[in-house]
């Protein structure tokens, strides 16, 4: 999980704050295409991980998806579709 800049979602209406990004791939078509399941969650006032906010899948095929060698791509293009910033690791390390 990362990290992001905080994002403003409307949720139970009201207005939250988006802090961790969490992505994952659910269904990878080798040379073709992978799905990536994403959910946006709050960050409690303890640093603990608090309730979602957002999810859903994005599929990246293509040059994104040729492009795609290491984990550090994957993340910052989920992160590029929802246009929201990675800051960090989640949790911290120490």
């Amino acid at each position: 999980m990362k990290t992001i800049q905080p994002v403003t979602i409307w949720s139970g209406g009201q207005q939250e704050e988006a802090k961790v990004l969490n992505t994952y791939a659910v269904n990878v078509e080798l040379n073709q295409s992978a799905i990536f399941y994403y959910v946006l969650y709050v960050l409690n006032p303890d640093d603990t991980l608090g309730s979602q906010l957002a999810e859903g899948n994005l599929n990246m095929t293509g040059s994104d998806y040729e492009q795609w060698q290491q984990d550090n791509y994957a993340w910052h293009w989920v992160a590029g579709r929802l246009n929201v910033v990675i800051t960090g690791e989640y949790p911290p390390t120490v």
